[in-house]
C-alpha cells in the first residue's frame, strides 16, 4: 500500500483524468472550464469591440455577432430595431419617394396644377336646403357717405364738362349707391357750375333735365334747389354773382 503511495497532490484516478476538461459547479450545474474560459474571452472581445465601434463611428467596419463583417452605421436586419426603424418597403420595391407624390396626407392641398371638380349636392345630405339650387348672389355696394358722396362726384361732373355726355355720367352713377344722397347731385352740378363758364352752367341745366327720371326723380331735385337757396349766403362768399346767376 505503501509502495502505490505518490507524491502527487491528486490520486491516481484524478491523474488519469488529467487530460480531462475541469468542471466547476456554478448554481449547482457542472460546467467545464473551458466553456466559461471561452464565454469570458468572447464576452471581453465584444465589450471592446463595441467600445471601439462607438468611439470610431463612421469610420471602418465592424463585426456582427456572427463574426461577419458589417459597414458601420448599418442594423442588422434581423434585429427588431432594425425592422422597426427601416423606412424601405417590406417588399422590397419602390425608391423611398412620399406617396401620392406628397398629396396623400392629411391635411394637403394637393399636387401643384391639381383641379378640382365641382361636387355635386347630395339631396340625402342633412343640411342640404332647396333654396341653394336658386340662390342669386350679388355684388353688395355700400351706399355713399356726405365726405365720399363729393370725392367720388366731383371728377365726374368736371369729365362732363369737358366731353358733354349726359349718357355717360347716368351710367356711371347708376353703378353707385347714391342711397339717400340723390338729391345732392343737383346741389353739386350747380355748385360747380357757379364757379365755371356760363357754358358749364347751360350743361349743367342739361344735365339735370337728362338725370331728372332715370337717376333722380323730380322730388329729389325740388328737394336740392331748396337745399340751395338756403345755403345761398355760402355760394356768394366763392361766387359773388351767384343769387343773380
Amino acid at each position: 500500500e505503501l509502495e502505490n503511495l505518490s507524491d502527487a497532490p491528486f490520486s491516481g484516478d484524478e491523474e488519469n483524468g488529467g487530460s480531462e476538461e475541469r468542471k466547476t459547479e456554478i448554481n449547482g450545474n457542472w460546467i467545464p472550464a473551458t466553456s466559461i474560459t471561452e464565454a469570458k474571452i468572447n464576452a471581453k472581445a465584444k465589450r471592446r469591440l463595441r467600445k471601439n465601434s462607438s468611439r470610431d463611428s463612421g469610420r471602418g467596419d465592424s463585426v456582427s455577432d456572427n463574426g461577419e463583417t458589417l459597414k458601420i452605421g448599418v442594423v442588422v436586419p434581423t434585429s427588431p430595431k432594425g425592422k422597426l426603424l427601416d423606412r424601405r418597403s417590406r417588399s422590397g420595391k419602390g425608391r423611398g419617394l412620399p406617396k401620392k407624390g406628397g398629396a396623400g396626407g392629411k391635411g394637403v392641398w394637393g399636387t401643384p396644377g391639381q383641379v378640382y371638380d365641382v361636387e355635386e349636392v347630395d339631396i340625402k345630405d342633412p343640411n342640404y336646403d332647396d333654396d341653394q339650387e336658386n340662390c342669386v348672389y350679388e355684388t353688395v355696394v355700400l351706399p355713399l357717405d356726405e365726405r365720399a358722396f363729393e370725392k367720388t362726384l366731383t371728377p365726374i361732373i368736371q369729365e362732363y364738362f369737358e366731353h358733354g355726355d349726359t349718357n355717360e355720367v347716368s351710367e356711371m352713377l347708376k353703378d353707385l349707391n347714391l342711397g339717400e344722397m340723390k338729391y345732392s347731385v343737383p346741389v353739386l352740378a350747380v355748385s360747380l357750375a357757379l364757379e365755371g363758364k356760363a357754358s358749364h352752367r347751360e350743361m349743367t341745366s342739361k344735365l339735370i333735365s337728362d338725370l331728372c327720371g332715370t337717376v333722380v326723380s323730380k322730388t329729389d331735385v325740388e328737394k336740392s334747389f331748396d337745399r340751395l337757396l338756403k345755403e345761398l349766403p355760402e355760394l356768394v362768399l366763392d361766387s359773388p354773382r351767384a343769387p343773380q346767376v
